[in-house]
């Protein structure tokens, strides 16, 4: 019987921005070669002229992965060396791949160039769903939303971490 207090990994999102167009065919190519899901495009909301950004212009790709999470963070996190406390969240975990040939797993494209991305991986209890869910939605009892110490700690037992303070 599963108990109310396990935690498991809910959702790893990997994100890669870019103004430059050409950049950004590049970044979907990559994120669809570690992932096999096809990205999303994200786009801008604000208007900054100093990076030529407008409303509505294409700036990066995000893909959500909801199913074979714990191999795809095995394989994403033999490219991190050691992460820091401050990475760690109440609730997620975020750290960023400065060149996507760190990971043992992904071979160099010549197509795609040296790209890095950014990773968010949340993690949830049973019973999160009363949260998004659309009739009778309500709040999470303070026992049972996950702090940032529950968290370290379900990585450091799951996965062989380096942390650093």
């Amino acid at each position: 019987m599963k108990s109310m207090k396990e935690i498991t990994i809910d959702s790893i999102t990997l994100h890669c921005s870019t103004a430059d167009p050409a950049k950004l065919e590049r970044c979907i190519k990559l994120l669809k070669l570690i992932t096999k899901a096809k990205p999303v495009k994200t786009l801008a909301k604000k208007r900054i002229p100093a990076f030529k950004i407008r409303p509505g212009l294409p700036i990066g790709c995000k893909v959500t992965i909801r199913k074979n999470t714990i191999e795809l963070l095995n394989i994403l996190l033999t490219g991190i060396s050691e992460l820091k406390e401050k990475q760690f969240n109440p609730g997620f975990l975020s750290f960023g791949v400065k060149e996507y040939i760190e990971i043992a797993s992904i071979p160099y494209q010549r197509e795609i160039g040296i790209i890095g991305f950014d990773v968010v991986v949340k993690i949830k209890r049973p019973g999160f769903r009363i949260t998004q869910r659309k009739k009778a939605r309500t709040k999470i009892g303070k026992p049972h939303i996950i702090t940032r110490a529950e968290t370290i700690e379900f990585f450091k037992q799951n996965f062989t971490l380096n942390l650093e303070k």
